[in-house]
């Protein structure tokens, strides 16, 4: 029973190996940048969380955004390619525009550790 325990988290970790390995691999554009999107939100989230300049309800928003993407209660299952990740994108972006409302704008862009642009789709009011 151990070793099928093993078996299958290394499978799931290998899975996703491979999957960073696709997604840096595609070319620019729209797929790229939903595929950088969660990992760059984690990322987000984590630095937002310890940000001095960040408000209580901005922390609260953001990792209320983490626990959904860490659910594993979906409203469209994970195994569904393509729409499968796409409530826990909603979900993030959503968080994150709420927080962005709230935060300064140069600690979400010092968070942030991905192309700027993809953080100026998310949040259109952030200045140039």
């Amino acid at each position: 029973m151990f070793r099928l325990l093993i078996v299958a988290v290394a499978m799931l970790a290998a899975s996703w190996v491979i999957l960073i390995i696709l997604a840096r691999r595609l070319p620019p554009g729209l797929a790229k940048d939903l595929a950088t999107i969660l990992p760059a939100c984690a990322t987000t989230a984590r630095r937002l969380r310890k940000d001095p300049r960040v408000p209580r309800r901005a922390k609260v928003a953001v990792a209320i955004a983490g626990l959904w993407v860490l659910s594993p209660i979906d409203l469209i299952p994970e195994f569904l390619p393509v729409i499968g990740p796409l409530d826990d994108i909603v979900v993030v972006a959503l968080a994150l525009r709420y927080a962005a409302r709230r935060t300064p704008p140069d600690a979400l862009i010092d968070a942030w550790p991905a192309d700027i642009r993809i953080l100026r789709r998310l949040v259109p009011t952030l200045p140039r």
